[in-house]
């Protein structure tokens, strides 16, 4: 992934075609050691594709993958109920209070 990310920031920059010498000038600018392997890879695959056709066929492929969950079910379910739709969200943020609070009861919390 860094290396790709490399080859896109390169490809921001106006360099078309970056080169395996190029890409590990950008990952060692930031201390990350460049992987020949994967590097030589990367730089077949995309040898002779246009970095912005790959991105809008990735984007159309993503596009259709089915994302979500219930959110939709409960929102349709609450609309019907009427006035249990305002009850809903105070009992959404309660659960969250709950959450945030368990982690102070672990004694540490991400950012400590």
């Amino acid at each position: 992934m860094k290396h790709l990310a490399a080859y896109l920031l390169l490809g921001l920059g106006g360099n078309a075609s970056p080169s395996a010498a190029d890409i590990k000038a950008v990952l060692e600018s930031v201390g990350i050691e460049a992987d020949d392997e994967r590097l030589e890879k990367l730089l077949s695959e995309l040898e002779g594709k246009d970095i912005n056709q790959l991105i809008a066929e990735g984007s159309s492929k993503l596009a259709s993958v089915p994302s979500g969950g219930a959110g939709g079910a409960v929102a349709a379910g609450g609309a019907a109920a009427g006035g249990a739709a305002a009850e809903a969200p105070k009992e959404e943020e309660k659960k969250e209070e709950e959450k945030e609070e368990s982690d102070e009861d672990m004694g540490f919390g991400l950012f400590d």
